[in-house]
């Protein structure tokens, strides 16, 4: 008599909402891997669903990321600017936002690791463009309010200071990403002191 019984598999626990699932599982295995790096059948596994799963939700890869990245895209923006006092002066407006972006790499790496440490433009829609496009347009508008009243630099457009700050920011913690730092709290104020001295000039 064979003693020996075959173990069963476990079933998958029982997700209420799949869809929001595989959203929060593609968020973090894209953050790891990348988009182009990471095949369906992993996010299925990160997500606990079967892989024909995640396409009764989602028609296509490309698909799933637009998703998710309008997803983050819509949280990010209330998470950075929802809620600010826009009475403050302009340096500590400044201050609060740039304490804002340095608390969101902090608190949500996947979120920003996904959403400003990589390349979306191969495989980004244009509903996705379009509400990039949205969100970066009040931002540029206060930007150029600022050079009209003479407190931001004038002999730079304001897309470009914009993305001088972003970037700015972004390579700094990419940098310490990479290893090439450890960032203390004085460093961000000490990069943010610069940044608002490069913009006003």
């Amino acid at each position: 008599m064979n003693t020996h019984s075959t173990p069963e598999k476990k079933p998958r626990p029982r997700i209420k909402d799949k869809r929001q699932a595989i959203l929060d599982a593609a968020l973090k295995v894209f953050a790891a891997g990348g988009v182009n790096g990471v095949p369906m059948p992993a996010l299925a596994e990160q997500a606990q669903v079967g892989t024909g799963t995640i396409y009764r939700y989602f028609s296509s890869k490309e698909a799933l990321v637009n998703e998710l990245f309008r997803e983050q895209k819509r949280a990010n923006s209330i998470r950075l600017y929802g809620g600010l006092d826009l009475t403050l002066p302009a340096k500590q407006l400044f201050a609060a936002v740039w304490q804002r972006m340095a608390d969101f790499s902090r608190s949500d790496p996947d979120a920003y690791m996904f959403m400003e440490l990589q390349d979306h433009r191969p495989y980004l829609d244009e509903k996705s463009r379009a509400l990039e496009k949205k969100i970066l347009r009040p931002i540029v508008t206060q930007y150029r309010q600022l050079q009209q009243q003479g407190q931001f630099r004038s002999d730079v457009r304001p897309e470009v200071l914009m993305s001088l700050v972003w970037g700015a920011f972004v390579n700094l913690i990419r940098a310490e990403r990479d290893g090439h730092l450890i960032l203390q709290q004085s460093d961000i104020d000490a990069a943010f002191a610069a940044c608002w001295t490069m913009c006003t000039g």
